[in-house]
């Protein structure tokens, strides 16, 4: 067993891997899918079970919401598997990097990276542009959640072998998984996680005070697991990468997949499955998820070669960063309803389904008109 744990590592190690040719489309179609339900795909499925109510269209419904604190609805993979897809194209952009650009060039794109996507989380979710700055979040957002684990996972790969990049991952999940359980809370104790009892929202509160953004969400001690699931999102790009075949890559994908979905439900009897404190078996059990979806979209896309389907995501995905800043603005409700108002007295009570899938196709077309013209807004 430890031979072959030695063998697998050595076929997946950047320094044995061939050079990058190309993109990798599942990737961009997997990015795109995750931006689907942040921008729109929830509210079609909750508005046709508002028509059909079917306990198929009502199960839908239900997981297109996110849990109120302990579990999982499949809404709660999304945040998640931003930070995978994150992960997944840190070596490859940082290889390229590398071949055109010294050390200390790399580390300036990795930090002013870090500081747009920090403050385009501030705009999204921390008020700032309120300019009020008694109102300001400072961590409040999956983007800043992407800066920190993005930081912390650079400096791994960077600086480190693929073995000691396993090492420093596996201590992430560990050290996290320790803090929680023995760390004792002020009057509270240690190992407890309720909503407004726990180790990461008390040293949130402690370390921002009132910039604290307010919800049940923790940031700071939490970005442990936030580098945890950017660095699964780089394992499994370094196996994406390997000289293997591509069916040598999917089996790899899925059997790590399984493996870490098993760690995390065999883990969530002692540390419950909670996403908004990121608990250990959480990162276990959605990095196996993410596993999971990126075999199936690189058997559909890259292996099997059906990519045509793939690009109503891809054109989406290929401008993530863009698409997560304006989904949820209404302007494209409002474009969609100048088209579709006047079908409301045939439509009935099918209306707002109708036009929660007119407004999602105005954000698409966007999309698609910047995908065509090869506008990309990078950061």
């Amino acid at each position: 067993m430890l031979n072959n744990l030695k063998k697998a590592l050595y076929v997946i190690d950047p320094k044995n891997s061939p050079p990058v040719t190309g993109r990798i489309l599942s990737v961009d179609a997997l990015r795109g899918f995750d931006m689907l339900w942040i921008t729109g795909g929830a509210t079609i499925f909750i508005s046709l079970n508002n028509v059909v109510h079917s306990p198929v269209t009502e199960t839908i419904a239900d997981h297109m919401e996110h849990v109120t604190w302990q579990g999982f609805h499949f809404l709660d993979i999304i945040m998640p598997l931003f930070l995978f897809v994150t992960g997944v194209s840190m070596p490859i952009s940082f290889k390229k990097r590398m071949e055109t650009a010294p050390g200390t060039s790399v580390w300036k794109h990795i930090l002013k990276r870090i500081v747009i996507l920090w403050i385009l989380g501030m705009i999204a979710q921390g008020n700032l542009l309120t300019y009020d700055f008694s109102k300001i979040a400072f961590f409040s957002n999956t983007l800043q959640a992407i800066a920190a684990g993005f930081l912390i996972a650079s400096a791994f790969i960077l600086n480190f072998s693929l073995v000691t990049q396993l090492l420093c991952a596996v201590a992430l999940l560990i050290i996290y998984f320790l803090a929680l359980y023995f760390i004792p809370v002020p009057g509270v104790g240690h190992a407890i996680l309720e909503p407004q009892q726990n180790l990461p929202l008390y040293i949130d509160k402690l370390l921002l005070g009132s910039h604290q953004d307010g919800t049940n969400y923790s940031w700071i001690l939490t970005s442990l697991g936030f580098a945890a699931t950017v660095m699964l999102g780089v394992f499994a790009s370094y196996i994406l990468q390997a000289g293997i075949t591509q069916a040598a890559k999917l089996k790899a994908l899925f059997i790590t997949g399984i493996a870490l979905i098993a760690g995390g439900l065999l883990l969530n009897p002692v540390q419950l499955i909670i996403k908004h404190v990121w608990t250990t078996s959480f990162t276990l059990f959605s990095g196996g998820l993410c596993f999971l979806l990126l075999a199936l979209f690189y058997l559909i896309v890259d292996y099997w070669k059906y990519q045509r389907w793939a690009m109503f995501f891809i054109v989406v995905g290929s401008n993530s960063i863009l698409a997560y800043m304006i989904g949820d603005l209404h302007c494209f409700t409002e474009v969609a309803e100048v088209f579709l108002l006047g079908t409301k007295r045939f439509l009935g009570e099918w209306y707002p389904f109708v036009l929660s899938i007119g407004s999602y196709a105005v954000f698409w077309l966007l999309f698609y008109f910047l995908y065509k013209r090869k506008i990309f807004i990078k950061v």
